[in-house]
């Protein structure tokens, strides 16, 4: 049987007393729905991937669609949380680059120059470079603005 704690002319039970000894810290949780969808986001990324890496083109293309469209829909609807949203969005325009750049090999035009020594496959760097700068500026310049923010990082 556990013994009643007093504090401060309060009786409570060792765990209640706990909890005031160490508030638990705020916190951002993904809802259910929201990880289910991530997880689908998952599979469709890993075909499309897969896709790539077989050179099934039909398929590779297909996947771009729903990928690229769940991404999104994450990003949007955690948008309240800068963190979840500069890491979503870093996420899509890496996704929109890896698709680029999928594109570019299935169609055979990856090699093919744009100006001496880039191809078009080095095209891909610029949706990379979004995605950095994204973050660049979550943790460089939002995140140490923002100390005492509801963040999920």
């Amino acid at each position: 049987m556990l013994q009643p704690i007093t504090t401060s002319g309060n009786t409570m039970l060792p765990t209640e007393a706990t909890n005031l000894i160490a508030p638990a810290k705020k916190q951002y949780n993904i809802p259910l729905k929201y990880r289910k969808m991530e997880n689908l986001h998952i599979v469709f990324w890993l075909f499309k991937d897969i896709s790539w890496c077989m050179f099934w083109r039909p398929l590779g293309i297909a996947m771009i669609f729903p990928t690229l469209t769940i991404s999104i829909i994450i990003a949007y609807r955690t948008r309240q949380f800068m963190s979840e949203l500069c890491h979503n969005l870093a996420i899509t325009v890496w996704i929109t680059a890896n698709s680029y750049w999928m594109i570019s090999e299935f169609f055979h035009f990856d090699e093919k120059l744009v100006a001496p020594g880039i191809t078009f496959k080095h095209l891909a760097i610029i949706p990379f470079s979004v995605g950095i700068l994204i973050l660049a500026f979550y943790y460089l310049y939002w995140k140490p603005q923002h100390k005492n923010a509801l963040d999920s990082l």
